[in-house]
């Protein structure tokens, strides 16, 4: 069957690693899909490869740091497709607005530099909330809605080095909340997917610090990684038939971490 048949759906940061994995899986579904990224070739790659296998995709270059650009991109979709069913909110920038960079680097709390707390946060949060204020008046006109927001397991945890990134994520956890009691009644979902996988931005960061890739897998009970579709596949359950009496929850996929203390 397919789960999303027909539904159009944005998912931001769709360039690579989970949110192009959640494109390609929405598209497989049947979904229309609008994949949304800062970069023009990554973003026709993957429609390009949607197209290739008989799905239907849209392509479209967002910074989603821009609150205008935003606006422009749920345009275009409702111009393209009729409205929004599914609104994943994947998309996250690093460094500063005008040195962004595609991951965190360490940093100890007294040192966190203000443009880039800004800089998290305007990717972060703030752009989910712009996003989800945009596309709430056609998921209510239409009666309901999926929106899934991310979080991450080191905003729970609390890493020492990352605290604009932890406070970032927790934000979006509690606005994501927020909007599942808000947003109930017009029967829109908002849900936060917390995954801990092998993407293209870890792998680099592993580059950078040999040992640390087999030492953090070390700390998965499952023992190994997980991949991008692995959180697709919660993506597609989430937004389909079967996840309609869910919200306001954050799901973890990342292997059983959540167990330990």
């Amino acid at each position: 069957m397919e789960e999303v048949d027909g539904k159009v759906a944005i998912v931001t940061g769709a360039g690579r690693g989970i949110g192009r994995a959640i494109a390609e899986e929405f598209a497989l579904e049947g979904a229309r899909v609008v994949v949304v990224s800062r970069t023009a070739s990554t973003v026709s790659e993957v429609v390009n490869g949607i197209h290739s296998r008989g799905g239907d995709a849209l392509g479209l270059t967002c910074d989603v740091g821009v609150a205008q650009n935003i606006r422009e991109l749920v345009d275009r979709t409702v111009a393209e497709y009729g409205g929004v069913d599914i609104l994943v909110n994947n998309a996250q920038s690093f460094g500063t607005r005008d040195q962004p960079r595609a991951s965190s680097e360490p940093t100890n709390l007294e040192d966190v530099d203000e443009a880039e707390w800004d800089w998290n946060f305007e990717t972060g949060v703030k752009a989910t909330l712009r996003a989800m204020q945009v596309v709430f008046p056609y998921m209510k006109a239409a009666g309901g809605g999926r929106i899934l927001n991310f979080g991450s397991r080191r905003g729970i945890m609390c890493n020492a080095e990352s605290a604009s990134y932890n406070s970032n994520k927790e934000a979006i956890r509690a606005l994501s909340r927020t909007a599942s009691n808000g947003w109930g009644q017009h029967g829109i979902t908002v849900n936060v997917l917390n995954p801990v996988i092998l993407t293209d931005a870890a792998e680099g960061v592993f580059a950078d610090h040999p040992g640390a890739r087999e030492a953090a897998e070390a700390q998965i009970p499952l023992r190994r990684w997980g991949v991008p579709r692995d959180c697709a596949r919660v993506a597609v359950f989430l937004a389909g038939p079967d996840g309609s009496y869910l919200t306001g929850m954050t799901f973890m996929v990342e292997g059983g971490l959540t167990t330990l203390p």
